[in-house]
């Protein structure tokens, strides 16, 4: 860690030093250069404000994601999960702001500030610094950082109850820095993705790729090189059931992220004047219900019985799946992939669980993993052509859905093989997985020094008589 900080501080240094030298001029940090008196300048101070409210709504989406972890895992590692799930943005913004924003969108010249940059990465904008520094660059600037957060914490569930947590800060550095801005360059950042000869080029518009399916690919290959928790899985191989110690945490972070999505979605016009904004509203609401009904009849089908988790995960799939395409495509469409986004979240959280024994303690692969990939390709089947001139198959045209196939193979692929490659840079250095006995008696009190319930002692087993369990099994 001391390298790591030795590192992050040089290249702070040389950002600025950059940034000082090559930004002659300022850009517009007052805001005097838009003339308010216009209705030009009335439509960009209300979409600024829009941009600004919507953001702070998802960035609330960080409590919904730590509620809903923390109720699905156990007692003893409720300090260490709440404390990654704070520092994950924390780190972030900072890190984002110094290096990930400038190589995520410059050379798109969305914003003042964002000029130099090409296909494969941008080069403008470190530090928010020079032309940068503009009200209006600022504004977007916030849009994005917590959209980075939410990706960036998706993996604190895949590697909870037994990740150093000094692995999990310097997972976020580098993901922050490095993987999410360059592949957020590729497809927002007016990347080669972006301009692909095939539709109209890739279009993801709240971020099923960028953000789900990057968070739930990395989260796998992280939970792949760390391996189960100790105890998970029989002499047989089948996977124990860890239960949660607070059901209704989970719900309640359901409830929180549902809010959230409607600004997570709703919010990606980046204009309050684009009226847009109701279509992509009830398609995500339409989504997540349809998502969470499918959840709840394949449940009690099954076990006669509705499994409240997995009516959770079902909606978080739902909203997960329609994040591409929710501005490109009728509500009809939306009910189809809410539909048939709960059934695929079982089959990849079976998939992974139980084939590949690879232990993903809140099944966020199922929901983000897999239904970011599934939500990229909804839009090249169900797109209407009645925004953006996004056509999808339903209009009999193909171009759209090669493009976003393109797109799902590029996620998978760079998420998976970048995640492997930042963990076991991690593992080798740093290390990533805690002591077997301070797993065993959980995270907080090895990692963080108290107990977040510390009147409520649950007796943990000792490692000698988990391993004769395990023997005997």
């Amino acid at each position: 860690m001391r390298r790591l900080s030795a590192l992050l501080l040089l290249a702070s240094i040389l950002m600025v030093t950059f940034s000082l030298v090559t930004s002659a001029q300022a850009g517009d940090p007052t805001g005097s250069r838009i003339p308010g008196d216009t209705l030009h300048g009335q439509k960009v101070a209300i979409d600024m404000g829009w941009m600004l409210i919507m953001g702070s709504i998802v960035w609330f989406m960080q409590l919904g994601f730590a509620f809903l972890g923390a109720g699905v895992l156990r007692s003893k590692n409720q300090v260490n999960y709440w404390t990654k799930s704070y520092i994950d943005f924390s780190i972030g913004v900072v890190v984002f702001m110094m290096v990930g924003f400038a190589l995520m969108f410059g050379g798109s010249k969305l914003y003042p500030g964002l000029e130099q940059g090409n296909q494969v990465i941008g080069w403008s904008g470190f530090l928010l610094a020079g032309d940068a520094y503009d009200v209006s660059t600022l504004a977007f600037f916030f849009w994005q950082a917590v959209f980075a957060a939410t990706s960036v914490t998706i993996v604190a569930g895949m590697v909870a109850e037994r990740l150093k947590f000094t692995a999990y800060m310097a997972y976020t550095v580098l993901v922050n820095m490095v993987m999410y801005p360059i592949y957020g360059h590729w497809v927002w950042g007016g990347g080669w993705l972006a301009t692909l000869p095939f539709g109209v080029g890739v279009r993801d518009f709240a971020g099923s790729g960028v953000v789900h399916a990057l968070g739930g690919f990395t989260g796998l290959a992280a939970a792949l090189l760390l391996g189960p928790r100790i105890g998970k899985y029989d002499g047989d191989g089948k996977p124990r059931v860890f239960p949660g110690h607070n059901i209704p945490y989970a719900v309640a972070g359901t409830f929180i992220l549902f809010f959230g999505w409607f600004a997570f979605n709703g919010g990606s016009t980046l204009a309050a004047t684009d009226l847009r904004t109701s279509v992509i509203m009830v398609n995500t609401y339409l989504a997540g219900g349809a998502g969470a009904t499918a959840m709840a009849l394949l449940t009690y089908a099954k076990y006669r019985r509705a499994d409240t988790l997995l009516i959770c995960n079902g909606a978080l799939g739902g909203l997960v799946a329609v994040t591409a395409s929710c501005a490109y495509i009728a509500p009809w469409a939306a009910v189809v992939i809410g539909l048939v986004a709960g059934p695929i979240v079982w089959a990849g959280n079976w998939l992974v669980e139980w084939k590949f024994k690879i232990d993903d303690p809140v099944g966020a692969f199922g929901v983000h993993g897999v239904c970011g990939a599934f939500g990229l390709i909804a839009v090249g089947i169900f797109a209407d052509g009645t925004y953006g001139g996004v056509e999808g198959l339903i209009l009999g045209k193909t171009g759209q859905i090669v493009a976003q196939l393109i797109d799902a193979g590029v996620v998978i692929s760079f998420s998976f093989a970048m995640g492997l490659l930042i963990f076991a840079a991690i593992k080798y250095t740093i290390g990533l997985r805690v002591g077997m006995e301070e797993e065993l008696s959980g995270l907080d009190i090895g990692e963080h020094g108290y107990s977040a319930y510390p009147e409520y002692v649950i007796a943990q087993a000792q490692p000698e008589e988990v391993l004769k369990n395990d023997e005997e099994d």
